[in-house]
């Protein structure tokens, strides 16, 4: 089995973060292992408070891991001071990782913010040169990027500006838009767009991080960039399309729904 390990944000009520990463490793197949970063109080409807993590414990818990076990892929999402990113980047440079994907999460679900304004220039500086893809929703790469994304040659013209930044490849999700969920796939050479029926549904908490951990559990088992984004994708709408009815907001993605159906536990 392959060994995937998130660095990243506790979500306390479950549907987020470090939580929706584990479940998402679970449900594709891979052995999940957790690097906390930030304490999140938060449910399906607002973000109450968020406690940062020190940058020394974040480097020992990224030691733990990387002195004992294989690690096939890592996943990066919330990072939200320069401190952190500094550290994140220097363990990472250290221990050079096959297949980073990094999640540049910026707000919660709700809009509250989870990185801090000065860490926009880290996270460009120091953290996107390290990855293999990176995952912004279209907010997220406005801020990346400077430019105003409305329409799909857009995103294409941003995807290769973060291109630029370092990073072998990004995938700007298009759920933000109008229309269809469309997402545009950079290589670094060629797109691909993978398009979907947008789920009507209020139940999206934690999609972006299940997205990006379903990524890196299929790089993790080898398959190409590609061919990891159009299985994530599928898996990530299957999630979506049996979100469950839970808090009173925007309640969680259903990550083991193939699983139960398959074990016969739900119709």
């Amino acid at each position: 089995m392959k060994n995937v390990l998130s660095i990243a944000g506790s979500d306390c009520s479950g549907g987020a973060g470090i939580q929706a990463d584990l479940k998402t490793f679970s449900a594709n197949g891979v052995f999940g292992m957790s690097v906390i970063v930030a304490v999140v109080a938060e449910n399906t409807s607002r973000v109450i408070s968020v406690e940062n993590v020190s940058p020394s414990m974040i480097e020992a818990q990224i030691d733990a891991v990387f002195e004992d076990i294989d690690v096939h892929a890592v996943k990066i999402g919330m990072l939200s001071t320069p401190e952190c990113m500094e550290a994140v980047a220097k363990k990472l440079e250290e221990y050079k990782p096959n297949h980073v994907v990094i999640d540049p999460v910026m707000y919660a679900k709700n809009g509250c913010p989870l990185m801090e304004e000065q860490s926009l220039d880290t996270l460009i500086q120091r953290i996107i040169p390290l990855a293999d893809v990176v995952t912004p929703n279209i907010p997220e790469a406005e801020k990346m990027t400077g430019m105003q994304i409305d329409s799909i040659e857009m995103m294409e013209q941003a995807a290769k500006r973060i291109v630029e930044m370092g990073c072998k490849g990004v995938i700007i999700k298009g759920g933000h838009r109008e229309g269809s969920a469309l997402d545009v796939l950079y290589d670094g050479n060629e797109f691909t767009h993978f398009e979907t029926k947008r789920v009507p549904t209020k139940n999206t908490h934690g999609t972006g991080c299940t997205f990006s951990a379903a990524i890196a559990s299929q790089l993790a088992q080898d398959l190409s960039l590609a061919k990891a984004v159009g299985v994530a994708k599928t898996y990530v709408t299957s999630a979506i399309t049996h979100g469950l009815e839970i808090g009173k907001g925007c309640g969680p993605t259903n990550h083991f729904y193939e699983l139960y159906k398959k074990a016969g536990m739900i119709k």
